[in-house]
């Protein structure tokens, strides 16, 4: 039997980047006393989560560092494999010319498995990731740690159900966002925790793998603005439900024990996987469904390949399907990223969970 013990950090930060990290680094290691394997932090834990000043701040910029050598990642990695354990380290990554938001892949030896970028970037009041970062292009990709097969996004990605298939797809036993979420200044008579949390859950249960998500917590006061971070870090299991779940107002640590072979034959018993249609999924490749293209072909459909509904009948788009499951079924093909697995390995569930918290 394969158990993973997960664990998500939350805490609030302030304007001390070496606090910061002193902070994330002691609860890390309560973790690791508590049995941790894989651990979550939140996002840009290193500063307050300066994109909330909705004008832009040019002075921001230099809080960013190449990923060669970053200070953070370094120390990280000590600690990392000082506890034999797997932690995901977000951090603000100059490269060349332009910046982007970044999670280092730390294995349980210290080594970095890989970087993956953040896909998704918002441009919301007090979200405001566009005027700071580039939209991340690695594509989501998948690592086998010491303990698991890992698939990490990072806060925004949470909305995306592509980004949590592709990475099941790509044979992530485990799912992980490290987040920064809170009030949304121009509807803050709104909770959105419930469907944050919900949203994970879907992932969790679509694709039957634990989530770990790792939020913030408290409040931040960043010159003329203060944000408010509704904590409640949380694991779900493969079947979606809640495991466990932290404080809304204090730093705190949540910890789950999944046994991953349980999973796995969950996942061979409901085969969703083994019934997916990527054949008929080509509209997910358009912005808007595949509208614009269907009214220049004057109300054609699109399938997987982009080709109209006069292809299909020809054979031609019949054969694109064929290669599309080739190369989709398993989330490997010609595209495919270095350092993810496209082995087609999408087996998972869960029967014996345990779960605790630290208070």
């Amino acid at each position: 039997m394969r158990q993973v013990t997960l664990a998500a950090v939350q805490f609030t930060c302030t304007p001390d980047p070496e606090e910061n990290v002193e902070k994330a680094e002691e609860l890390v290691r309560r973790a690791a006393a508590r049995g941790a394997q894989i651990v979550c932090l939140p996002e840009l834990f290193e500063t307050e989560y300066f994109p909330v000043d909705d004008a832009g701040e040019p002075m921001h910029f230099g809080l960013a560092r190449p990923r060669e050598d970053h200070p953070t990642v370094a120390r990280m990695g000590e600690l990392a494999a000082e506890l034999g354990l797997v932690l995901p380290v977000s951090f603000f990554e100059k490269a060349n010319t332009v910046y982007f938001n970044t999670v280092a892949i730390v294995d349980a030896d210290g080594s970095v498995l890989g970087y993956y970028r953040k896909s998704h970037i918002p441009d919301d009041p007090g979200y405001d990731e566009k005027y700071y970062f580039s939209p991340g292009d690695t594509g989501f990709l998948t690592w086998q740690t010491r303990y698991a097969t890992i698939g990490v996004g990072v806060c925004w990605d949470q909305w995306f159900p592509e980004c949590a298939r592709i990475m099941a797809l790509r044979g992530a036993e485990v799912l992980l966002y490290p987040t920064a979420n809170g009030d949304a200044p121009v509807c803050d008579d709104i909770d959105w925790k419930p469907h944050w949390q919900v949203t994970m859950q879907g992932h969790a249960g679509a694709n039957m793998v634990p989530v770990v998500a790792a939020n913030r917590v408290g409040s931040e006061h960043l010159g003329r603005h203060m944000q408010t971070y509704f904590g409640s870090s949380f694991i779900a299991g493969p079947d979606g439900q809640v495991l466990i779940e932290a404080s809304a107002n204090r730093e705190d640590i949540v910890l789950a024990t999944i046994d991953l072979d349980a999973a796995a034959r969950k996942r061979s018993e409901m085969p969703f996987f083994r019934d997916r249609r990527p054949d008929l999924y080509g509209p997910l490749l358009t912005l808007d469904g595949g509208l614009g293209r269907d009214a220049d072909e004057g109300g054609t459909h699109v399938d997987a390949e982009g080709g109209s509904a006069s292809e299909t009948e020809g054979g031609s788009a019949a054969a694109a399907g064929d290669e599309a499951r080739g190369d989709s079924e398993d989330g490997s093909g010609a595209d495919a990223q270095a350092g993810s697995r496209s082995d087609g390995e999408v087996l998972g569930g869960e029967d014996d969970v345990q779960s605790t918290a630290a208070r």
